[in-house]
């Protein structure tokens, strides 16, 4: 069994097209991705920019992602590189995680769209949905974001965030806290404290994870 954790990033369809927004609102313009072998081990990564098709890159969409136009100027469009990623997969029997499923959900709508004979099956059959299974496991009822999970494991970032192949990386390490159940239970017995009723949420796991109080407060 290999493990595939993907991240994408994306670019508003023009408001021009607006036949193409009544199927899809979004175009990928950028794959990540890394493949751990049976172990956990990483052992390869990938990472291809997309031209859009239907709108130039948003100017929100650089501050955010550092992608610019010039940066995915004639590159391969959405198929050339959705078939590129199903080849790196392989046809090994391989499970694709996500945080949350609006990647898969962007995927699909994308290949319906623009390569409708594929069958989008082979994604549904191997996704998995690994902000799910970290909730599932620490008994949340709301959905942690990918910034306060990595804060709560105090888990320092590599490379930049919001960039698909770093974000997909960080991502893995998640997964990969996530087989060792007693040393998760203890990585993230702090943050279970905070996300019990307690008199004082100002303790100080808040000093160590701002940010994860504050959504705490803000439920």
């Amino acid at each position: 069994m290999n493990y595939v954790v993907v991240d994408l990033e994306m670019n508003p369809v023009d408001r021009m097209f607006r036949e193409v927004r009544r199927r899809m609102n979004e175009e990928v313009i950028e794959f990540g991705a890394v493949r751990l072998d049976a172990s956990f081990r990483q052992e390869a990564t990938f990472q291809c920019y997309v031209e859009p098709e239907y709108g130039p890159i948003r100017k929100h969409i650089t501050s955010l992602t550092g992608i610019t136009q010039a940066m995915v100027a004639g590159r391969d469009h959405y198929a050339d590189c959705f078939r590129r990623f199903v080849d790196w997969v392989g046809g090994a029997e391989t499970r694709i995680y996500s945080w949350s499923m609006s990647d898969i959900k962007q995927l699909k709508k994308e290949c319906r769209y623009k390569m409708p004979s594929f069958d989008v099956g082979w994604l549904e059959e191997r996704w998995v949905d690994l902000q799910q299974e970290f909730d599932d496991r620490l008994g949340l009822h709301n959905s942690l974001a990918l910034k306060h999970a990595l804060g709560a494991m105090d888990h320092q970032f590599e490379g930049t965030q919001h960039t698909a192949l770093d974000d997909a990386i960080n991502t893995s390490a998640i997964l990969v806290l996530m087989q060792d159940d007693a040393k998760f239970r203890a990585t993230m017995q702090p943050v279970l404290d905070i996300l019990q009723p307690q008199e004082d949420l100002s303790s100080s796991i808040g000093d160590l994870c701002p940010d994860l109080l504050k959504w705490k407060q803000e439920e």
